[in-house]
């Protein structure tokens, strides 16, 4: 007998999920207060503040919409301002980042992650009313920055390492993609060979499997799964080039500025290579970025620019930034212009962007989805015209020119999205109720 309920958790780059099994191929998501609403969906994010206490300096770290709103509210208890951390999935693969000095004390990656996975444990625990140490863990096929499968395992090892860090005790990972699957496969009545895609904010995950009663009924088989394809781009990547031809323009990338009788660009070009990583921003606050930009202010032949980009990041923008950039992306999925509109800091953006600009900002990455999805069919062998359905999920598969990949390929009638942000977490559970069938 069950003595456990079967949890899925998809930690993501940007929102995470959590489910649980409640049978006959039904899951209950679990749900987390916001100061609007109440939502499925838990941001990624952790803000860390540092407090004065009887003369003392305490360190207080928040996660998911607390994190939000205090970053927002900046407290009046706070003897500087705080660190606001996103992306943190996205640095798993990096073996030269292992963490990061706040308020003079060095917290590895681990130890941050894990920090916002207990309180995703918290939340489900305080729901359930029992403790749980037993999950189903989302991994991406390809993790972000991974060129080969040693940083894919090496990335695996640390996610596993912060779950267990935060109090998860018995540990299981699954594709990203094939969660989807069973996701998609819980309501068929008949089986099918599906193509998924799970689109997150860091990577784009896709699988060939057969789904439906039949495989629900004797149990999943090695023979079901064809095969899996990933890399490391996604959401993030769309964001990098909307900052890029928007944003950095207006913070001084292409100003110049003098140096004896010539004229330099203003900032090295890697100050801007990070702003356009949700991962690298909030690392930009250091002291040596400071004193760059100082320089470059005073001899800059455009000082107000660089101004404005010193402001980003002293103000720690990032998060506002981040919401500019998905509103826009979100208005040029449902028409054909929109404006993009960044009010803050010494930044007052309002530039007008068509769908098609946006299209040809993000063709390399188009590209490269396509040809991920190419690898996977001659990789397996399977004829694409075998395919069933193809089930999309994830933020970036309502992109009009990513659904268009697969439409062309496919044809319309054959593709399907689910819920953006909590198809993989409803597999994950499915997928540890299975699992733990077999056990019993």
């Amino acid at each position: 007998m069950q003595t456990h309920p079967a949890i899925g958790i998809d930690f993501g780059t940007t929102n995470s999920s959590i489910a649980i099994a409640t049978g006959k191929s039904e899951t209950q998501l679990i749900s987390f207060p916001t100061p609007a609403a109440t939502t499925f969906s838990y941001r990624s994010v952790l803000y860390m503040n540092q407090l004065k206490e009887a003369g003392k300096a305490r360190i207080q770290s928040t996660t998911g919409p607390a994190a939000i709103e205090q970053y927002l509210g900046h407290s009046r208890e706070s003897e500087e301002k705080g660190r606001f951390i996103q992306s943190l999935k996205s640095h798993l693969s990096s073996r030269t980042l292992t963490g990061t000095a706040i308020f003079g004390r060095h917290y590895n990656l681990e130890t941050l992650i894990a920090r916002i996975l207990a309180d995703l444990r918290h939340h489900a625990e305080n729901q359930l009313g029992a403790p749980i140490r037993s999950v189903t863990v989302g991994r991406p096929v390809r993790f972000v920055g991974a060129d080969n499968e040693a940083d894919d395992n090496f990335a695996l090892h640390r996610l596993r390492q912060s779950f267990e860090h935060a109090g998860y005790e018995h540990i299981d990972f699954e594709y990203e993609p094939i969660a989807a699957a069973y996701a998609y496969g819980a309501a068929l009545d008949h089986d099918e060979l599906i193509l998924t895609g799970d689109f997150g904010g860091g990577t784009s995950d896709f699988s060939l499997i057969t789904v439906g009663p039949r495989a629900r009924q004797r149990g999943r088989q090695p023979g079901d799964l064809i095969g899996s394809q990933g890399l490391g781009l996604a959401g993030d990547a769309f964001d990098a080039r909307i900052i890029r031809k928007l944003v950095s323009p207006a913070l001084g990338a292409d100003s110049l500025a003098r140096s004896m009788k010539k004229t330099l660009p203003a900032v090295p070009a890697w100050i801007y290579a990070n702003l356009e990583r949700w991962h690298y921003l909030s690392f930009l606050r250091t002291r040596n970025v400071t004193e760059i930009l100082k320089s470059a202010h005073a001899r800059a032949l455009e000082p107000e620019k660089i101004h404005a980009l010193m402001d980003l990041i002293e103000e720690d923008l990032g998060y506002q930034l981040h919401q500019a950039v998905q509103r826009l992306k979100v208005e040029l999925s449902r028409g054909e212009i929109a404006e993009f509109t960044f009010k803050d800091g010494s930044m007052d953006l309002q530039i007008a962007v068509t769908r098609n600009q946006f299209e040809t900002w993000i063709v390399g990455e188009l590209q490269a989805i396509e040809t991920t999805v190419n690898q996977l069919f001659r990789s397996t062998g399977v004829d694409k015209k075998a395919v069933d359905r193809v089930f999309l999920t994830g933020g970036t598969s309502f992109v009009p020119a990513v659904r268009r990949i697969f439409e062309t390929t496919f044809g319309r009638d054959k593709v399907r999205t689910g819920e953006a942000f909590t198809s993989v977490a409803r597999g994950l559970a499915l997928r540890a109720e299975a699992a733990a069938l077999v056990r019993n």
